[in-house]
């Protein structure tokens, strides 16, 4: 089977060294320090005939004629009969602490029914936050990493989406989100795996290199952090000096598997109990060898194909093994030594839980 199995692969790593701990930075964000998501509507000009159709697309027409009357053409006596120009939803992400002025990438998709947005031209499209407030102004040349083709018989060839693209730097930052992080005395860690036992070890680590309780935990998934009045630095260099301490994060037994690929993935803290396992697979074969039967010479019999089927069954022969309490090395050991296939695996292990022969959660995809 050429599908691999994920848990096989973890057997050498957890042989190997130990690698160093992550840092505070890697499992934990500082609440307030995020993007924001930005959202607009616009117009995208100069389609080589792969816009969209105005008659199926009543908003690309209103919109054109909108834009047109704000440069100075009439449109209400003429009659709009173009495929260059698409309706698009461009879309953002604000980044934090981004400055008025700067630049940020933005994606372009097409909302009607354009074939294509290549060669392709946003216009000036303001981005809105989730306050309806305008933070940023998108326009540029649209790039997309699709084509579609198609010939006059109706025969078409197309690779990726050409109705999607993106605008590097395609936007320009108008508005600034005021947040005084600097005089802020104090902030929370939010955990981006939630867990006791982690949220605990990064309080410890932060007042063992601040000294006092600089740092307590207040849930699975935050850690307030406090500047104290002898601290010398501000609140950014408070944040400096703890995020780059290196932590040993913790988590429950989890088995992920994703029963459509066949992938299969093991925590490190999955335990097994004693328990006795035989696996075997059942094949069954059926052989098609046609014979012709033929009539006598100068016969009025007629020349027939005899059908003859051969079937065959086969069983691989499943030996009991017993598997006693072990770790995660030892589980995988032993099911490479009864030869299980990704799929065997998967039912193994599914089999083992309803057994309550295995101490971890396991979360199907």
């Amino acid at each position: 089977m050429a599908l691999a199995c994920a848990a096989l692969a973890l057997n050498a790593p957890f042989g190997a060294p130990a690698f160093a701990e992550p840092r505070i930075k890697d499992i934990a964000d500082f609440e307030g320090v995020r993007e924001n998501q930005l959202v607009g509507y616009g117009l995208v000009v100069g389609l080589a005939g792969s816009g969209d159709s105005l008659r199926n697309s009543p908003f690309t027409r209103e919109s054109l004629a909108a834009m047109l009357e704000r440069m100075g053409v009439s449109s209400t006596n003429g009659n709009l009969n173009t495929r260059n120009v698409a309706a698009v939803m461009v879309t953002a992400n604000l980044p934090p602490f981004a400055a008025q002025g700067s630049r940020i990438d933005v994606a372009v998709s097409a909302l009607g029914d354009a074939r294509s947005l290549a060669g392709g031209q946003l216009l000036v499209t303001p981005l809105m936050g989730a306050d309806q407030q305008v933070y940023a102004v998108a326009q540029g040349p649209v790039a997309i990493g699709g084509f579609s083709a198609q010939g006059q018989s109706g025969s078409s060839v197309s690779r990726g989406v050409p109705t999607a693209g993106r605008i590097a730097s395609g936007a320009l930052v108008e508005r600034e989100l005021d947040f005084d992080i600097a005089a802020q005395g104090e902030l929370r860690l939010a955990l981006r795996n939630p867990d006791f036992t982690t949220a605990r070890r990064i309080a410890e680590a932060i007042n063992g290199a601040l000294g006092g309780d600089a740092a307590r935990a207040l849930s699975p998934g935050q850690v307030a952090v406090r500047r104290s009045d002898g601290y010398s630095g501000d609140m950014v260099a408070l944040i400096a000096a703890i995020e780059r301490l290196e932590v040993a994060g913790d988590a429950p037994a989890r088995i992920v598997i994703d029963e459509t690929s066949g992938v299969v993935v093991m925590g490190e803290n999955v335990r097994v109990s004693t328990v006795a396992v035989a696996q075997g697979n059942l094949t069954i074969s059926v052989n098609e060898t046609p014979r012709v039967s033929q009539p006598a010479p100068l016969s009025e019999g007629e020349t027939v194909v005899v059908p003859q089927s051969d079937v065959s069954v086969e069983e691989d022969a499943g030996d009991l093994a017993v598997i006693e309490g072990v770790r995660l090395r030892d589980l995988v050991d032993g099911l490479n030594r009864l030869g299980v296939s990704p799929r065997d695996m998967i039912s193994i292990l599914q089999a083992l839980k309803a057994a309550g022969a295995i101490q971890a959660e396991i979360e199907v995809m």
